[in-house]
């Protein structure tokens, strides 16, 4: 049964700890700061005859119109949920129609969902190529249901995955030649790795900016940063850990790394044009996996990896990086949209991509401008 759920942030984040594959963009920390930058959010938990807590999801909310007739109209997302077995053909299938239901009580032009459902893992097309068909069953329901694949997928459908669960000494044997030679050059051209604090955030957020102009992708404001990063540094569980890379104490290149349960994300990087040659790039993933494994970790997520693998993508240089670490791709379904309103929904489709492609342009502009400033 579906119920709204009324407890603390410290017991929401206790129950998606008990569910599989709990993401720390289903934690209460997370929604509290969306709540800062327009959304409201409401969490939702499935209770089996037992009392024990089956499914969960954390629903963000954001009105789209505040006047007129259309005004209850909001928009939906549920960040990497709903949270459950979703083998479980008939706990999937009540979770999926009791939040449709609730989309259509909500007034949403859509619902958006990305939970972390497999479909295989390896790249396409080569030996590590392995098919999950669990994730064809999903995705038959979702398609049975009314559910379309999203047009924007906001997260990455795809990841690399590191296994923590090895040594210290077969982690690195696992990693491309290229990147052991790169960690191991590092320290010997005197690069040093430090634990971030507070005080750090300013500079990292500049270096960021910096790195955004430098590879062409676009960032949001300082304060939106500012609130992600100080939020989750202040949290016990889940928590975040900004690590520095030096040479001669000057601060070259940077990662946020986030905790939740056993798993570590590397969610935001950045570095300088300075040292480059000096590879502190490497020896930060090195210390990151070497924390994540000593804080009891058994994954370290690199965030990240495109649909389609293709040597002429953009992004195709971070792909190599993250890859030569000794991670294993991991493919999903990605994004879902459930549209209570088919008109509205196309109407939104149609006018919210030219909406967005100005906001990234104005956002690139005022990161220039920053830069520029700095």
């Amino acid at each position: 049964m579906m119920q709204t759920f009324s407890g603390s942030g410290e017991e929401w984040n206790r129950i998606i700890l008990g569910l599989p594959d709990p993401h720390f963009l289903q934690t209460w920390e997370w929604a509290q700061i969306k709540s800062q930058f327009g959304w409201t959010s409401q969490p939702l938990i499935w209770i089996a005859k037992s009392g024990s807590v089956t499914a969960a999801c954390m629903v963000l909310k954001r009105q789209v119109i505040s006047r007129g007739f259309a005004a209850r109209l909001s928009i939906l997302y549920a960040p990497k949920g709903p949270l459950m077995n979703w083998d479980d053909a008939t706990l999937r299938m009540r979770v999926l129609t009791d939040i449709q239901g609730f989309a259509h009580s909500q007034g949403a032009v859509f619902l958006k969902i990305d939970p972390e459902v497999r479909v295989g893992t390896g790249l396409p097309g080569e030996q590590d190529d392995l098919d999950y068909p669990a994730g064809q069953f999903v995705l038959s329901d979702l398609v049975q249901l009314g559910w379309m694949e999203s047009k924007d997928q906001v997260q990455f459908r795809n990841t690399v995955l590191i296994d923590l669960t090895p040594s210290s000494e077969q982690l690195l044997a696992q990693m491309k030649q290229k990147t052991r030679y790169n960690i191991r050059l590092a320290g010997r051209k005197g690069v040093s790795v430090r634990m971030g604090n507070l005080d750090d955030m300013r500079m990292l957020y500049r270096m960021y900016a910096n790195t955004s102009v430098r590879d062409g992708f676009v960032i949001r404001d300082e304060g939106y940063y500012m609130a992600v990063w100080r939020t989750f540094m202040l949290s016990r569980q889940p928590t975040m850990l900004p690590l520095v890379a030096e040479v001669e104490g000057k601060a070259v290149a940077g990662l946020m790394l986030f905790l939740f349960g056993a798993r570590a994300y590397y969610v935001y990087g950045m570095s300088t044009e300075e040292h480059r040659e000096k590879m502190p790039t490497y020896l930060l993933q090195w210390e990151a996996i070497k924390i994540a494994k000593s804080r009891g970790c058994d994954r370290y997520d690199l965030w990240g990896a495109r649909k389609v693998f293709n040597e002429h993508d953009p992004l195709w240089g971070v792909f190599r990086f993250k890859d030569g670490l000794g991670g294993k791709v991991v493919r999903t379904l990605g994004a879902f949209d459930f549209a209570p309103n088919p008109l509205w929904y196309k109407m939104y489709s149609e006018v919210m991509p030219r909406v967005l492609d100005l906001m990234r342009l104005r956002g690139r502009q005022q990161t220039r401008q920053i830069v520029g400033g700095a």
